[in-house]
């Protein structure tokens, strides 16, 4: 029987990267010559996390929530948009089951900052980040962008 107290969320983000851009991931500032391009603080982890929360609430997308057309979200920190979303998911009774997010980038190497990425989230998500590369292939593997995948899984409980 289907259980429509669980939801599945998908979130993607890709932003190209430029020098003098600070390269914030998972509201960790990595020294990088090289920075996400975007209107807030380009964190790619958190955009792609957001979505996936989003998507599993059918709420739409970070787009929708927080328009780049909009200044009030210009350099915005990430982080901070999270919160809202967090908020919305308690206002809606969505429990986070887990968060699997994969950083896909070229370099610089992500693994040693991934515990510390996972400190800026709630400890109850079951987060999972992992990177990979491209292995030189495409606009990713030349060092011109990035990307993140996220998926998550969340259980909406009684409201009493």
């Amino acid at each position: 029987m289907f259980d429509s107290n669980y939801r599945i969320g998908n979130g993607v983000d890709v932003h190209p990267l430029v020098i003098g851009r600070k390269l914030i991931l998972g509201g960790l500032h990595i020294d990088h010559h090289s920075g996400c391009e975007g209107h807030s603080d380009g964190d790619v982890l958190v955009h792609s996390i957001m979505d996936a929360l989003l998507g599993a609430m059918n709420k739409g997308d970070i787009g929708t929530l927080f328009p780049s057309s909009d200044d009030r979200y210009k350099d915005a920190d990430s982080l901070l948009l999270l919160d809202e979303i967090i908020l919305l998911m308690k206002e809606e009774c969505w429990r986070v089951v887990n968060v699997d997010s994969t950083i896909i980038l070229q370099s610089p190497k992500i693994k040693p900052f991934i515990n510390t990425m996972k400190d800026n989230f709630p400890s109850n998500w079951n987060l999972s980040i992992k990177a990979t590369t491209t292995d030189h292939l495409g606009f990713i593997g030349e060092k011109k962008g990035l990307a993140v995948v996220t998926t998550c899984l969340l259980k909406q409980y009684d409201k009493s």
